[in-house]
């Protein structure tokens, strides 16, 4: 162990100066079990890393409990709480470092600006209540929920400090005599029967949580813990100050049975009418969007009817009849029916005994900037890959091989269906043409039309073909690269590459018709070849240092690659002007894993795995770091600029977030889709697609969704 930083008895003195091989910063906070200090990993990640009192250290109970706070934090790390980076519970001064997220506790928030505005307070109930969903759903019970408990984010709140949670399967019990959690947010349970508490007593905190959010003290207050304990057993919650459209809400929260309260999932469903956003916390400052209203959702028929306007549903192979698009808000819709029923030509049928045909006008463009969403009857949790194709929207999903959607509506012009193991990206367009792979073979069909065009043997070939332009691009395990025509399916060259054994294919650039070739090579370099993609004929080819990944493409036909470091981390990125034969190296901040790359003018931002987003501006010798973001979005897509220079990218839950690349700050992000609204997170995911004033994104509940580019904070 390190050596202390100070002598003596107090609790200062005790502070090390490392936890493991983190050096520690300033002390964020201290409680009964710990001390929480600032640190940052070796790739500079910003973490907040809990040491246990030197006192407790000794403790085999507490060292016990902290194993088990560590095993449960692991369990649960996702969307709603700080993910663990590192812990060692046997050391001298066990320690745990989780990802720190910025923001305050829901107790400092209310202490400094007063109670939660009812806006905010719905917000605040529908994400603790997805949280403990999910906190459920890994198996644990958390026990100790509380305001200090709860940050307050731009991405929703985050539940923190598993100290005394314990899977719901465990055999580990509370000690007689012991009383483990904070009295004026315990259920009855956690007094009367201690060894029977499970997820019931984390919906009784969370009621006791919202009526502190909502009036700035608890339903049982008294300075003495014994009295709110007799309060907790056997008196009525005090909801005085609750809003009157949540008190009933949160009075069965409270019950003092744990079998009549409500479950998350409950919480969740009663919070949608009139409106129900697991979006963040949003500071007062932002400016609020226009109330939220209801969306029109209807399951159609598989077949048109004549003379209506129904729309497509997408399945695999099979009558299709779960696609239901979901896009007009209550005005809309009461505006379009009243023009209907006046027209004396509304009329609504119920056949199948599950499906409503329903006839409806083509949305305007104002209307259409609204938004819209369009679920594919996919399986597995992947999400659908969407990419444009000439004013439309090509997508496939496990089980579905491509399907065309209009981009301004969602509405499905034609669909194929695919056996689901064969199933990956689409490549679109090349030749006017949706390419996909299907067993050892290259099929296609018309982007247009959706009938089935030419086909090909892919057998002894990568399966990342490149779409460029009018060729598709393959490349094989002997180091031959073929060029297809897209149009018709015939070679047009095929040949191996001078000074390369087994080239990988990059990306293309349609202003050059260049695609960008590349080979890692003896001596920790890179060979780099541009290729004429109608042709075949080598432009440029150069070797570079380092091991690098062409990634993107800037707009004056530079190359952006990303180079990888010590633990295959990439710690920095290479302009390389291909034309001139120039590079230039900018070491990055901090070492991101595995980053999705987005450039825009000088500006190169990449994202990693585990979202943080990085800035850095290439333009000089060297360049220069502009800004880093902890987005706490989890696993994440590649990063798309749109015209308006905010970035996008989507998160594994099913969330769309927008960032000022200006700035470097989050403006809004859409709530999670999940299957079933069950924890489970895309296996794959598909960047967003920006289309004139919408931006479109995927999720692994099968939907592809759009909303309006324009305001992002009222996502």
């Amino acid at each position: 162990m390190p050596p202390l930083r100070s002598t003596g008895v107090g609790r200062e003195a005790e502070n090390p100066e490392y936890a493991g091989e983190y050096r520690l910063g300033a002390c964020l906070g201290a409680g009964g079990m710990g001390v929480v200090h600032l640190a940052r990993s070796a790739s500079g990640l910003r973490l907040a890393i809990k040491i246990v009192h030197e006192t407790h250290a000794s403790d085999p109970e507490f060292r016990a409990r902290f194993r088990q706070e560590v095993a449960a934090a692991r369990r649960v790390s996702g969307a709603f709480t700080a993910p663990v980076v590192d812990a060692d519970p046997e050391a001298e001064r066990p320690w745990m470092a989780t990802l720190y997220v910025p923001g305050p506790t829901l107790a400092e928030q209310v202490k400094r600006s007063g109670p939660l505005s009812p806006a905010e307070l719905r917000r605040l109930t529908a994400g603790l209540a997805e949280a403990l969903r999910d906190i459920h759903r890994a198996g644990v019970v958390h026990r100790d929920l509380k305001p200090g408990n709860v940050l307050l984010t731009d991405s929703g709140p985050k539940v923190i400090d598993f100290g005394i949670s314990r899977p719901s399967d465990s055999d580990v019990r509370t000690e007689t005599g012991k009383l483990i959690g904070s009295p004026p947010f315990m259920a009855p349970e956690q007094f009367q029967r201690p060894r029977e508490v499970g997820p019931a007593a984390d919906v009784f905190a969370l009621g006791s949580v919202l009526v502190h959010a909502a009036t700035g003290t608890g339903p049982f207050d008294s300075d003495s813990p014994y009295i709110v304990a007799y309060q907790v057993v056997h008196d009525e919650a005090d909801l005085t100050g609750v809003p009157e459209e949540l008190a009933p809400l949160v009075a069965r929260c409270l019950a003092k049975e744990p079998s009549d309260r409500p479950t998350p999932d409950e919480i969740m469903a009663a919070l949608k009418p009139p409106s129900y956003e697991a979006a963040a916390f949003i500071p007062a400052q932002r400016r609020p969007s226009a109330a939220p209203v209801p969306d029109l959702e209807t399951r159609t028929l598989g077949k048109r009817e004549s003379g209506s306007d129904t729309t497509e549903a997408v399945g695999a192979g099979q009558p299709t009849r779960a696609l239901r698009i979901r896009r007009w808000p209550l005005a809309v819709v009461a505006a379009f029916v009243v023009t209907a029923l006046a027209a004396g030509g509304a009329v609504l049928a119920r056949q199948d005994g599950d499906s409503v045909p329903e006839t409806r006008r083509q949305p305007t463009a104002a209307q259409s900037a609204v938004g819209w969403q369009t679920h594919l009857r996919a399986q597995g949790d992947a999400a659908p890959s969407c990419a444009a194709s000439d004013g439309g929207l090509i997508c496939t999903a496990r089980g579905i091989g491509a399907a065309r959607l209009d981009a301004a509506t969602g509405k499905v012009a034609w669909s194929r269906p695919a056996r689901v193991e064969d199933v990956g990206p689409a490549r679109v367009p090349v030749g006017g043409h949706v390419v996909t792979l299907t067993g050892n073979r290259l099929t296609t069909f018309d982007a247009r039309t959706g009938r089935p065009g030419w086909s090909a043997d892919a057998t002894g070939y990568f399966a990342d073909a490149v779409p460029c332009g009018d060729v598709l691009l393959l490349g094989s395990a002997s180091g031959t690269v073929t060029g297809l025509d897209g149009a018709t399916g015939k070679p047009l060259w095929r040949h191996p590459l001078r000074g390369h054994s087994a080239p990988r294919l990059g990306p293309y650039d349609a202003a050059t018709g260049l695609v960008h070739l590349f080979e890692e090579s003896a001596g920790g370099r890179t060979l780099i070849t541009s290729v004429r993609a109608r042709t075949g004929e080598v432009v440029h080819q150069r070797r570079l240092a380092g091991e690098l990944t062409p990634a993107a493409l800037g707009e004056d036909g530079t190359v952006v690659l990303t180079s990888r470091g010590a633990g295959s981390q990439v710690d920095a990125v290479v302009r390389y002007d291909p034309a001139l034969r120039t590079s230039n190296r900018v070491r990055l901040p901090s070492l991101l894993e595995n980053p999705g790359v987005a450039v825009r003018g000088s500006v190169v931002y990449l994202l990693d795995r585990v979202g943080t987003l990085v800035a850095v501006d290439t333009a000089a010798e060297g360049g220069r770091d502009l800004w880093q973001l902890e987005t706490a979005a989890g696993q994440v897509s590649s990063p798309v600029i749109g015209p308006d220079g905010r970035l996008y990218l989507s998160a594994a839950d099913g969330r769309l977030v927008a960032v000022d690349t200006g700035r470097g700050a989050l403006l809004g992000q859409t709530k999670p889709r999940l299957p079933g609204g069950r924890l489970r997170y895309a296996s794959a995911l598909s960047a967003p697609v920006v289309l004139g004033p919408l931006v479109v994104a995927t999720a692994p509940d099968g939907s592809v969704f759009a909303v309006g580019a324009a305001d992002p904070a009222a996502w």
